[in-house]
């Protein structure tokens, strides 16, 4: 059963949404207050909330208020290309270009972001609602100071025959090296002059820029475009509109016993039946076995002190079935067969011959439902007490699970409201982030090429709910904004 709640405008969001904190979230509901969710629940489902990826909350490039390093160049005839879309990037630093250029010591720190230097000029058009060109011409001046100083960089280490450790003259050098300096020179002009063009305009960027750039000629300007995404504009609809369901949390004295069997089940004892007692579907045998296929031993089929509870088909077709009846000390031979699918292709479909000792038989025994068996599991005194204390938890548990489908609710609710443009290389970082974290939960654990094949299907067709994703973001910072949250110092160090 559910319940059904409405926001009433104006939604009295007053939580540090930054911080999380523990502050609670209160919407008055047919005249009383009713707690629906806490910061951590409706806000701590957004941890990165100011860290969509690609936009680290916090990191600036070279104080210019943006991350203005393109990513990595790929050639587009006649122009250049930088960029990251597109492009798997697990295991792999978002800024990866920047952290590449440098130990290859041709990048450059980033000018300090101020008025835009006369040596560069700068436009900027809006393309969609999340996305800006902003195009840049460096001036033939600057130009040629970038090729003196590759040239005069490249003269200290270069090793041409004929010629003393820079003693190399520039005419040499441009002929030896002059269809590969340029691309140097370009880096060099970009990173320079990027971030004051991007800050000159006051755009945001939200990912990577994607740069399309000429090849710089000594003797010409430099001109370059960087298409930037942005964050778009979000038309907050009326928070009254905007619905949730919480499941009303009931407990029943059914589940309560359920749990309680579930707690003498795994406080069972094994007692040794008598000598001539014959096994049956419960009893749990220790076993001696080899397993034979076509008269030889085969690998992984021999085990001894094996403990098997009998009826739990734990074990191929067969092979407990031939156990029943079976006494402490006996030996049996058993005629199985593996199934065709087993798994491994050595085994699968093929008859097997089991010699096997039945070295004990077991039966298990339940603690006695008292209030000794209450306090043997702790933290309760008497039955009755620990029957509250499950009941308190699963109650606990279940209004956690409620709060959490609430939340789900409201922001479904919300995202139905709400139509705006999502920037497509925002979408393709979550992408690549939620790809990341299969990755790193499942490797090792699973077959590289079972991982492989799901991170591609992953990668296909997990592009919906990255987007979804991001949209959820978008619109809870839109709120957090639109009603001035921020966060106390003391919650900011609360939460670290």
């Amino acid at each position: 059963m559910d319940v059904q709640v409405r926001l009433l405008s104006p939604a009295p969001f007053s939580l540090p949404l930054h911080a999380c904190s523990s502050s609670r979230i209160l919407r008055r509901v047919g005249g009383s207050h009713v707690r629906t969710a806490d910061a951590e629940a409706i806000v701590g489902r957004f941890p990165e909330l100011l860290e969509v990826p690609g936009v680290r909350a916090g990191e600036r490039a070279a104080g210019t208020g943006c991350r203005a390093a393109p990513g990595r160049r790929h050639r587009v005839a006649p122009r250049t290309r930088h960029g990251l879309r597109g492009r798997p990037t697990i295991g792999r630093p978002f800024n990866a270009w920047r952290a590449r250029e440098q130990a290859r010591g041709i990048g450059s720190e980033m000018a300090e972001a101020g008025s835009v230097s006369e040596d560069i000029q700068v436009e900027c058009s809006e393309t969609s609602t999340v996305l800006r060109s902003i195009s840049v011409e460096v001036d033939v001046s600057r130009v040629g100071k970038a090729f003196d100083s590759a040239y005069g960089e490249l003269r200290k280490t270069a090793s041409i025959k004929g010629f003393r450790p820079g003693k190399v003259p520039r005419s040499v050098l441009e002929r030896v090296y002059g269809a590969s300096l340029p691309d140097q020179v370009e880096r060099v002009l970009v990173s320079e002059t990027l971030a004051a063009a991007i800050e000159s305009v006051d755009v945001k960027p939200v990912s990577e820029p994607d740069i399309d750039a000429e090849r710089p000629e000594p003797g010409s300007p430099f001109r370059y475009t960087a298409h930037i995404e942005v964050k778009p504009e979000i038309e907050l609809p009326d928070l009254g509109q905007v619905e949730g369901r919480k499941p009303i949390v009931l407990v029943g004295d059914d589940e309560v016993e359920a749990e309680i069997e579930r707690l003498r089940e795994k406080a069972t004892k094994l007692v040794e039946e008598p000598e001539e007692t014959e096994a049956a579907d419960g009893h749990s045998l220790t076993l001696n076995f080899v397993g034979r296929i076509d008269g030889e031993i085969f690998p992984g089929g021999s085990a001894d002190g094996v403990d098997l509870e009998l009826g739990t088909g734990s074990m191929i077709p067969g092979f407990e079935e031939q156990l029943l009846g079976a006494k402490a000390g006996d030996n049996r031979q058993l005629d199985v067969t593996f199934p065709d699918d087993y798994g491994h292709d050595e085994l699968n479909g093929k008859q097997a011959l089991f010699d096997c000792e039945v070295v004990a038989v077991r039966r298990k025994e339940l603690p006695e439902l008292d209030d000794e068996f209450a306090k043997d599991l702790g933290e309760s005194e008497s039955l009755e007490e620990l029957r509250g204390r499950i009941r308190g938890d699963l109650e606990k548990s279940r209004d956690a699970e409620a709060a959490r489908a609430l939340d789900r609710s409201l922001i479904e609710s919300l995202v139905a409201l709400c139509d705006f443009e999502v920037p497509p290389g925002v979408v393709q970082g979550q992408l690549q982030s939620q790809m990341q974290s299969m990755h790193q939960q499942f490797q090792g654990r699973v077959p590289e090429d079972v991982l492989h094949e799901q991170l591609r299907r992953m990668q296909e067709d997990g592009r919906p709910m990255a987007e979804q994703r991001v949209r959820e973001l978008l619109l809870v910072e839109a709120i957090a904004n639109d009603e001035g949250m921020d966060a106390s110092k003391e919650e900011v160090d609360a939460r670290l």
